[in-house]
């Protein structure tokens, strides 16, 4: 088991529940070294003092703040322990709100809560948070800094996940132009080519293979073998000349992953000229309705003038 990086107490209500907390993930990603070419030889850096030109040892140095004016802070740890953070010691529940109201963007890292002392408390805001379909928004001092975190239910256990300050999350300012115009057939393919690739997120069945094909390199290197380097695929300009082919295209390739047929291709084809054809099919309703309006307006025309002529030829008569 990892080691934990934090000890303390979820406070419930006037309930405290004495936890742990352990990293939920780990990097897999393959780490190096900066090593001298010739000889393999590590390279090591000194921590030298731009003022004075010395190596300064690790215990000597402090944190510091440099101001707009280029003036430097010094902070030591007797400033940071002075700091009136409330949640050192607990997870401090503020409210408890429905999941799909966090934005994910605002998620960061995930945190197993493992109990130290009474498990029935801990059981006990599991399920309640579970049969509430709830989670709990916190605060935690994590490394000498204050936190907003969600904890929630998750497999049998609770999870404390850190989130960002609202202020940290950028707005979305990337220039859209939202005057485009996206055509129904269009839009139809690109619905058929989601719903190719639709089903449930099974995460077991995505691999990291640029990181396996690493690792086939570095073992090739320990073994003396002839390292064979992949034949590059050509870059893609990033420019789609015909859109509705490369939709086409698309849904087909996604069927073709899922071995489907090629044939269900052909009704996504036909779904987007059915939508392509439905803006005609309306104006052509819409001229017919209006021929026949008018030609009824010329026969009720029509009659009333031969029914009046006929009304004064009668006079005329008598």
């Amino acid at each position: 088991m990892p080691q934990s990086i934090w000890k303390g107490a979820i406070s419930f209500g006037l309930v405290s529940i004495p936890v742990r907390l352990f990293s939920a993930t780990e990097e897999k990603d393959i780490s190096f070294r900066q090593v001298h070419r010739e000889d393999g030889g590590r390279i090591r850096y000194k921590r030298v003092c731009s003022v004075d030109g010395e190596e300064v040892a690790y215990a000597d140095i402090a944190k510091g703040y440099e101001l707009p004016d280029g003036e430097m802070v010094v902070l030591d740890d007797d400033d940071f322990a002075n700091l009136p953070i409330t949640s050192s010691r607990s997870v401090e529940v503020l409210s408890f709100v429905p999941a799909e109201q966090i934005d994910a963007v605002q998620m960061n890292k995930p945190y197993y809560c493992d109990p130290t002392g009474d498990v029935k408390p801990y059981i006990l805001l599991r399920d309640a948070l579970e049969k509430a379909d709830r989670v709990a928004v916190v605060k935690v001092a994590l490394r000498q800094r204050e936190r907003l975190a969600m904890l929630r239910a998750r497999d049998g256990v609770l999870v404390l996940q850190t989130l960002l300050w609202p202020d940290e999350v950028r707005a979305p300012k990337l220039g859209i132009d939202d005057d485009v115009t996206v055509r129904p057939q269009e839009l139809a393919m690109a619905e058929s080519y989601i719903n190719a690739l639709s089903g449930d997120f099974e995460p077991e069945e995505f691999t990291d293979e640029y990181r396996g094909a690493l690792e086939e390199v570095i073992e090739a290197k320990v073994a003396g073998r002839e390292v064979v380097a992949q034949a590059e695929e050509p870059a893609s300009t990033g420019q789609v000349v015909d859109l509705m082919d490369a939709l086409r295209r698309s849904v087909a390739e996604a069927k073709e992953r899922r071995g489907e047929t090629g044939g269900s291709s052909k009704s996504a084809g036909k779904s987007a000229a059915k939508a392509d054809k439905a803006p005609a099919k309306k104006a052509a309703a819409k001229s017919t309705t209006k021929k026949a309006a008018k030609k009824t307006t010329k026969k009720q025309s029509g009659t009333t003038k031969k029914a009046a002529a006929k009304k004064t030829a009668t006079r005329r008569s008598a």
